[in-house]
């Protein structure tokens, strides 16, 4: 038992389907873009994990890695009777350090909950590039969706209508 009711840990393959269920409302309202079963138990590394007490998970978020000194916070969501308790920090805290511990200096994110993050110090980067344009050709040869919302390209321009870019340096 903690504190707060909840602790914050590594997701694991059992918590898959309850990041699924938690995420997937949020889905629907074009808040967060849905991701397949089989991509998050891909991605599962990625995540870290908010429990209750009981073991139910209440809060997900997932750190990646874009470049040697870059990573993105995705995924972030919190079940919506835990809101306004300290989950959402839990995670943000969990992730800068997971990030620092493999040697990255800035975390991006896209997202509609701006104020949220501009308490955690993120800061809107609006269509500035945040890269070195050596970096920025690497980048494009990515073909993860969150990199080409990070280049801020065309084609994903859709996905992120309404979305502010945001970034953080650690």
């Amino acid at each position: 038992m903690t504190a707060l009711g909840f602790e914050v840990r590594r997701a694991r393959t059992g918590d898959v389907r309850a990041i699924k269920e938690l995420v997937e409302p949020l889905v629907q309202q074009r808040i967060l873009l849905g991701k397949e079963l089989v991509v998050l138990f891909e991605s599962l590394q990625e995540f870290a994990v908010a429990v209750d007490d009981a073991g139910e998970v209440i809060g997900c978020g997932a750190l990646h890695v874009m470049w040697e000194d870059l990573g993105e916070v995705r995924t972030l969501a919190v079940r919506s009777d835990w809101l306004g308790r300290g989950v959402g920090h839990a995670l943000i805290t969990y992730l800068e350090y997971e990030a620092r511990a493999l040697g990255l200096h800035r975390l991006f994110c896209l997202t509609f909950e701006v104020d949220f993050f501009g308490r955690h110090g993120f800061e809107p980067i609006d269509d500035q590039l945040v890269v070195d344009p050596d970096v920025y050709v690497e980048l494009l040869h990515s073909s993860d969706e969150g990199v080409a919302e990070f280049l801020d390209l065309s084609r994903v321009k859709p996905n992120t209508l309404g979305n502010t870019r945001m970034l953080k340096t650690l």
